[in-house]
């Protein structure tokens, strides 16, 4: 859909913040109104909780923390990076209630610095948004592997955690094809099962075994499976495992088109999602590390070559683990669930302004449920592609989770530092930062900056093919992809500056299947 764009140079200003219909807000912001706007506040906080998932995030990496760090790291660095994550979220969360659309960061990219900014950002964001459901979905056919093998001594191989790995991805997108009010619903109840999870898994590990690890154990123990000799070097490694679970809190921007209130809705759900999981995760975290039995058979040895597993099997015994591993399952699969919504979200909404190849098939939305089916479609099957590589290296996991992290997390800072740019010519949406919103800003950008250099490192030594950090590769060929298709698509693609003309309402109808 071809439409007007501004100089590149330009601050294209939001409408004031006085509180006013959020159908109409989005018109004014350029946009008809084609998604239903069905979601309320928690179901808008829920969806990005969803994705943080604790439940996912950390039992998933957790094999890998132990190795780089150990249990130092990973408690001192979920509360260090928790931190400045809050500081991202604070600041992108004020940018959201300015724009709250479906593009979410590329939209605000490209109002607050121009097209070429907004179409990096969209580029950067979707690989992280298609690196996440890889990697989330992964991870739940990890622990399903290890469920079947302590249930009925299934040998989980490459190739059957992938073929899990397509069921599951599968599922997930039937499931969002039903429409918005089901994965509100499935979010909803995602909260109080992550939550209550959480509570019974720490609660389980903390009374039931004989034997714990001490403090000292847990907050200082280091260890060094990287092959690395510099505890710094490996330390900074080892964050991954905090940095990518808090990802995917975009989510809420992304389902601003159908969340009410959106203005505010989406600004809070993204700060609520950091701080709850924030505290959550931490009491996950230390609950696995003292009930650590035996550390290294936990490490190279794990039932199903889940860590985790083993460390509910030796403190819970057989029927206790296989029980709480079925929680941690159902809370991947709504994490999963609720990242398929996100990402097909952006999917539809980069191609409304006309970015992607083939956009006229995935801004097609269904007219009996309002949801964009063939942008589900595609998020999932790229997302199925991204995972392949794990067929044939064992380390090809950590590098599906360390591409969403440096997809996702620098999509996160150019909204930021384009509105600490703008300075007073920025107009604040109704939730605002005020006085605090430069120092945070900033804090926000370095912290981005660094962690994006971080995970495009080495994490094993020596580099070889098995061991080396293909998140560099991938992270290339999507700016190589993006900076070629913006010669194609250059012309056509543009945020609107105003929605209404005959022409764009036309187009619109089209897309309505």
């Amino acid at each position: 859909m071809s439409r007007t764009a501004a100089p590149d140079d330009a601050i294209r200003k939001p409408p004031p913040a006085a509180a006013q219909d959020e159908e109409a807000r989005l018109r004014e912001l350029g946009y008809q109104p084609v998604l239903a706007r069905r979601m309320g506040g928690f179901g808008n906080f829920a969806i990005s909780f969803s994705v943080i998932s604790v439940l996912s995030g950390c039992m998933t990496l957790y094999g890998f923390g132990m190795g780089t760090g150990g249990p130092a790291v990973m408690l001192w660095g979920w509360a260090g990076v928790g931190l400045f994550v809050l500081c991202v979220g604070l600041a992108l969360a004020e940018v959201t209630s300015a724009y709250p659309t479906s593009g979410a960061l590329y939209y605000m990219a490209d109002r607050l610095g121009g097209r070429r900014w907004g179409w990096y950002t969209g580029w950067l964001n979707l690989l992280g948004l298609l690196g996440a459901i890889a990697g989330i979905d992964y991870g739940a056919a990890l622990f399903t592997g290890a469920f079947l093998n302590l249930q009925w001594g299934f040998e989980p191989t490459a190739g059957s955690t992938f073929l899990i790995f397509l069921a599951i991805l599968l599922l997930h997108a039937v499931l969002n094809l039903f429409g918005v009010r089901l994965v509100s619903v499935l979010n909803s109840i995602s909260v109080w099962w992550h939550l209550g999870g959480v509570a019974v898994i720490v609660g389980a590990l903390a009374f039931v075994p004989d034997r714990h690890q001490s403090v000292g154990f847990v907050f200082t123990e280091f260890v060094n499976d990287t092959g690395w000799t510099n505890p710094f070097y490996v330390a900074a490694i080892g964050l991954l495992l905090a940095q990518y679970t808090f990802s995917g809190y975009d989510a809420s921007a992304h389902l601003s088109e159908e969340t009410s209130n959106a203005s505010v809705s989406a600004a809070k759900g993204i700060v609520r999602a950091i701080w709850v999981s924030w505290i959550a995760g931490f009491a996950l975290l230390a609950g696995l590390s003292f009930a650590i039995q035996d550390y290294a058979t936990t490490k190279d040895d794990a039932v199903g070559g889940v860590p985790p597993a083993q460390i509910l099997l030796d403190a819970l015994g057989s029927g206790g683990a296989a029980a709480l591993l079925l929680v941690v399952i159902g809370a991947q699969l709504f994490c999963g669930n609720a990242e398929v919504a996100a990402a097909s979200r952006m999917v539809f909404a980069f191609s409304r302004d006309n970015a992607l190849p083939g956009s006229t098939i995935w801004r097609k939305v269904s007219g009996r449920t309002q949801t964009p089916v063939p942008a589900v479609w595609l998020a999932v099957a790229v997302a199925a592609l991204l995972a392949v590589p794990s067929l044939y290296s064992a380390t090809a996991y950590g590098a599906v989770t360390a591409i969403n992290v440096i997809g996702i997390t620098p999509a996160y800072a150019i909204p930021i530092y384009l509105r600490l740019r703008a300075g007073d010519r920025f107009t604040p949406g109704p939730w605002s930062l005020g006085r605090w919103s430069k120092p945070i800003g900033w804090t926000a950008v370095v912290w981005v900056a660094i962690v994006t250099v971080l995970f495009c490192l080495p994490q094993k030594s020596p580099v070889t093919v098995d061991t080396m950090n293909y998140a560099v590769i991938a992270l290339a060929v999507v700016l190589l992809l993006a900076s070629v298709w913006w010669y194609v698509a250059r012309r056509s693609y543009g945020t609107p500056t105003a929605y209404g003309t005959a022409r764009e309402e036309a187009e619109i109808s089209e897309g309505i299947v």
